[in-house]
């Protein structure tokens, strides 16, 4: 069940590199809009929306308009016009590495053209839907914190309708873990690892089957360039690649 997986480590790798400050105010609300849309709009019931909520407080948003999401996403807010649909894009970066983005947004067009600009300026190109998305799977993953004891885990995952899962242990990261289980089981999980541990945070990530080593400096500095620009987008909720870097390129970048 468990072992060295590369799933958890592509997103962690990039977490490192990521000069961002952080998602805008645009994304967060969207997110929170996303959460409240797919599930309750509780967030006691709701630990999609309970994550979403906690990280647009970290960023500083007002409590009203994390309210006014919440209530757009459950459709009860009557001043809202704007249509919004889940959309996902796929595409290519340097050297052929898939790329997911899931989207959120009220104009296609105008999501469509700006991904197209961001890939275009960073040695990729948009593809059509389909092109990539056979190389991922969704996946329900909760993150935990602090240090873990791996008996513990296991046993406490297995009851909980855990596939799998992934103890942090590198020196440049913060001690905790990754338990991977299928997205209707999500839920279900994050209740029962709440119950032993403290639950970071809980979402449905799309993974990569196989990924590309990436074992050249320019090749790495353009993937991590091309991510920044796609993630920079407010109409982008969620970016995946299927790239890992080798250590020597992840000190250089």
């Amino acid at each position: 069940m468990a072992g060295h997986s590369k799933w958890a480590n592509i997103k962690r790798q990039k977490a490192r590199v990521d000069a961002k400050k952080g998602k805008t105010f645009t994304q967060l609300s969207r997110a929170i809009i996303v959460a409240a849309r797919n599930g309750l709009p509780d967030p006691d019931g709701n630990m999609q929306l309970r994550t979403a909520i906690e990280k647009a407080k970290a960023a500083g948003i007002p409590n009203e308009n994390i309210d006014r999401a919440i209530a757009k996403g459950a459709g009860t807010y009557e001043a809202d016009s704007a249509n919004y649909e889940a959309i996902r894009y796929e595409g290519y970066g340097p050297g052929g590495v898939a790329v997911l983005i899931e989207a959120f947004t009220d104009n296609r067009n105008r999501t469509a053209a700006d991904l197209r600009v961001a890939f275009g300026k960073n040695g990729g190109n948009l593809g059509e839907t389909g092109c990539v998305s056979w190389m991922f799977d969704q996946k329900g993953v909760v993150c935990l914190a602090g240090v873990i004891e791996e008996e513990s885990l296991l046993e406490v995952a297995l009851e909980g309708g855990a596939e799998s899962y992934e103890l942090f242990d590198d020196e440049e990261e913060e001690p905790g873990a990754e338990v991977f289980t299928a997205t209707t089981a999500l839920d279900a999980l994050t209740k029962t690892l709440q119950a032993h541990f403290t639950v970071k945070e809980a979402e449905w990530r799309w993974i990569p089957s196989t990924s590309v080593t990436i074992e050249d400096v320019d090749q790495g500095k353009s993937l991590i360039k091309l991510m920044d620009a796609l993630e920079g987008l407010d109409d982008v909720q969620n970016v995946t690649a299927n790239f890992e870097l080798t250590d020597e390129v992840l000190a250089l970048v």
